[in-house]
């Protein structure tokens, strides 16, 4: 089994619905075993067009049996359930599945960066991250998850607690 990261977002239509339908379908998965599921914090925009509301994020660390292939493709398919549309770079989204780390897999292929490229830049990523697996190693970089967040600036209101038990199942 491979430990690995993933990012979650959304910020069009039902976003808590979006990303629980997608937390729904990597835990139904046959191959992954989710580990830890982050809180949910609302945050901000980065890049992209202007005037997009605001995101949901957060992020899960599971154990996997699939190859970095295999579990991309997953989360295309699981973006692609919820009408995620791939028009605008860094565009608004109904759901984002992004593959951040794959155990010690470090590829540069234009089909498959691993580990994400601009994760360890941006605090929406790496506070949700660091709540998971905060000693996680980052592959390329050689420092800890938490190592790599107290390097990012805090920008008042960039992150904010929107729920801490989003993804427990209703009663």
């Amino acid at each position: 089994m491979t430990r690995c990261l993933i990012a979650l977002g959304s910020n069009l239509g039902d976003r808590l619905e979006h990303l629980r339908a997608g937390l729904a379908g990597i835990r139904d998965s046959n191959g992954i075993e989710i580990l830890a599921v982050a809180p949910l914090y609302e945050t901000a925009p980065v890049g992209g067009p202007e005037n997009q509301g605001p995101y949901l994020n957060t992020a899960l660390v599971a154990e996997t049996s699939l190859d970095a292939a295999e579990l991309l493709a997953l989360l295309h398919r699981l973006e692609a359930a919820r009408e995620r549309r791939r028009v605008v770079h860094w565009g608004p989204r109904t759901l984002d599945l992004d593959l951040l780390v794959h155990g010690d897999l470090v590829s540069d292929a234009a089909t498959l960066e691993v580990p994400h490229p601009r994760m360890h830049e941006r605090r929406f990523v790496m506070v949700p991250v660091c709540d998971v697996a905060p000693d996680l190693v980052h592959p390329r970089l050689g420092r800890t998850m938490s190592e790599l967040l107290a390097d990012l600036p805090v920008e008042p209101g960039d992150l904010t607690v929107f729920s801490t038990h989003w993804s427990n199942p209703s009663p």
